[in-house]
């Protein structure tokens, strides 16, 4: 990993790199990934533990969403579509100083815009929280979303640092900041909310420490940057009509790989607005509790159902779309569209073969897996129902979040940014459509679910609407891969279905627990790799370590 630090200064703009640089970049973004997705399992375990499914922990994942969902934004792909071609531009044409300057400027743009959001958003808070008839719930969430706000403007900048070192050719210290922030929220839950007395008590100190790690997650790229001569510019104003140009690209991308983001935000807006208070003596919007359409501790429910969905998306979907990116976007450029085809039904290929089984699996595997993860301490048997089937109803759409991930990026290589954001925009509509109507007969399920649906509607319609660019993707390869595939999910999901009857077992110790979820876990990779070489299913021997990849041009007919 320190090699991607020391060599690159001497030519960190040329585009030069070997397919085993590109791929050494991608394993480090996904070993990353991967081992900030288990720090967040741990972290999640221990906050249901410490406080259970109930409306402390609802108010703390509603306020937490704000700055998530701008970590999400500036953090994972919106920034770097944007930042990273006009940095790279102007070190190559320009030189040094002209990067450094720009890179300046958009870090002071950034950082002073998001500082007047947040005064600005404090300011409303306090004056809510003070003036307005409150209930508890209600202030409880305006001051926990008061106390995390600031780490809206650690997050942000501290990805835009990641975001100039990734142009630079260094990956390792971007990817850590994830585990750093799930690193320090861990500790918080283990040493220092023990010390105090309170429930409410202990979710302040933990939102504190959260801030206080986003002043380590700004600090960790800074000795990278120096180490590549990085300095703030002082004539960083001579820069902002290139920041201008990356502000209208920006807004387009941002929006159009949010709109799931959107969606589950609003999925947990409705599902803390829509529960009835646990305090009688709180403002009521229906006259009884029975009538509310959803349960206390849904929003939590949606926050742990999330994370699982997110799991195989962030260590399988990024990774595809940080290898597929520059190969669409050289492809682009030069005009090359029967390559472009072939990159895009790649993709597409690939995320059939690991997409599918992926949700077909997380389905059959959401009630062990909520068992086994959540079900300690205030966390009991009805909330681990409740959050199973919040991870059931993401979980059948796990290939369409992957998708997204890929078809975006074609539209982003071809520099087409409004379409993603109409399509996008008419599904978050549908949305919460979908929520208002479905949380009825489903309760909180519903909420998930429509998100699933309009996440598989929306990759559907602008892979169909792509094609008016580049023409027709290989339709026949993507129906023999699906064939395949679907045959291989079949028998996948036939074994797992009974080998967890088969497993079910009266004891409810933590081995017992581990048992059901490894034994068919374990299975169904058996079933499935060998399934897979039975019907030649050629992708998924792809993405193994010991294929060489070879060509710098991978395309469909290296499979």
């Amino acid at each position: 990993m320190k090699s991607d630090v020391d060599s690159a200064p001497n030519q960190p703009h040329a585009d030069k790199s070997s397919n085993a640089g590109l791929f050494s970049g991608v394993r480090i973004v996904s070993l990353c990934t991967l081992l900030s997705r288990i720090l967040g399992l741990v972290r999640d375990v221990g906050m249901a533990t410490l406080f259970g499914n109930g409306a402390i922990l609802d108010a703390f994942t509603v306020a937490f969403r704000l700055p998530n969902l701008a970590r999400r934004l500036f953090g994972e792909g919106a920034l770097t579509t944007a930042f990273l071609p006009r940095f790279v531009r102007e070190m190559e044409q320009e030189g040094r100083d002209a990067a450094w300057r720009l890179a300046t400027a958009v870090v002071v743009v950034l950082t002073v815009t998001l500082s007047l959001v947040v005064i600005a958003g404090e300011i409303c808070l306090l004056a809510l929280s003070q003036m307005a008839p409150l209930g508890d719930e209600t202030r409880l969430l305006l001051n926990l979303t008061a106390a995390l706000l600031p780490y809206l403007i650690l997050i942000c900048v501290a990805a835009q640092f990641g975001a100039i070192l990734n142009a630079l050719g260094h990956f390792t210290r971007p990817a850590l900041l994830p585990v750093l922030l799930n690193t320090a929220w861990i500790a918080s839950i283990w040493f220092v909310a023990p010390q105090f007395e309170t429930a409410r008590e202990k979710i302040f100190a933990i939102a504190f420490s959260i801030v206080a790690a986003g002043v380590l997650q700004l600090l960790l790229p800074l000795p990278a940057l120096r180490r590549f001569g990085f300095r703030f510019d002082r004539q960083w104003r001579l820069a902002r009509t290139r920041v201008g140009e990356i502000t209208r690209i920006l807004l387009p991308v941002m929006i159009g790989l949010s709109v799931t983001q959107l969606n589950t935000l609003c999925d947990s807006l409705l599902a803390w607005g829509l529960a009835p208070p646990e305090s009688e003596s709180s403002w009521s919007l229906f006259e009884s509790r029975d009538s509310y359409p959803l349960t206390t501790g849904t929003a939590a429910a949606l926050y742990l159902g999330q994370r699982m969905y997110q799991f195989p998306l962030g260590v399988f979907g990024v990774a595809l779309g940080t290898v597929l990116f520059p190969l669409l976007s050289r492809h682009a450029k030069r005009g090359e569209i029967e390559r472009l085809q072939e990159d895009l039904t790649l993709g597409m290929r690939l995320v059939i073969a690991i997409g599918i089984p992926a949700s077909v699996g997380l389905v059959l595997l959401a009630q062990p897996l909520t068992t086994l993860l959540f079900q300690y301490g205030e966390f009991d048997v009805q909330d681990a129902q409740q959050t199973a089937k919040m991870i059931a109803a993401y979980g059948i759409a796990v290939w369409a979040y992957c998708g997204l991930l890929i078809i975006h990026r074609g539209y982003y290589a071809i520099g087409d940014t409004a379409t993603p954001v109409r399509i996008g925009m008419m599904t978050v509509g549908l949305n919460v459509v979908l929520n208002l109507t479905l949380i009825w007969p489903l309760g909180g399920q519903g909420l998930a679910l429509s998100t699933a649906v309009c996440a598989m509607i929306q990759v559907c319609a602008v892979t169909w609407v792509f094609q008016k660019h580049i023409g027709r993707l290989h339709w026949s390869e993507l129906r023999q891969t699906l064939l395949r595939v679907f045959i291989a999910t079949s028998l996948m999901g036939v074994v797992v279905y009974w080998t967890l009857r088969l497993i079910t077992t009266p004891s409810d110790t933590f081995g017992s627990r581990l048992m059901q979820v490894t034994v068919p876990f374990l299975t169904a990779m058996l079933v499935y790799l060998l399934c897979a070489k039975a019907l030649r299913i050629k992708e998924v021997w792809l993405l193994l370590p010991h294929r060489n990849h070879s060509r710098s041009d991978t395309s469909s007919h290296d499979v």
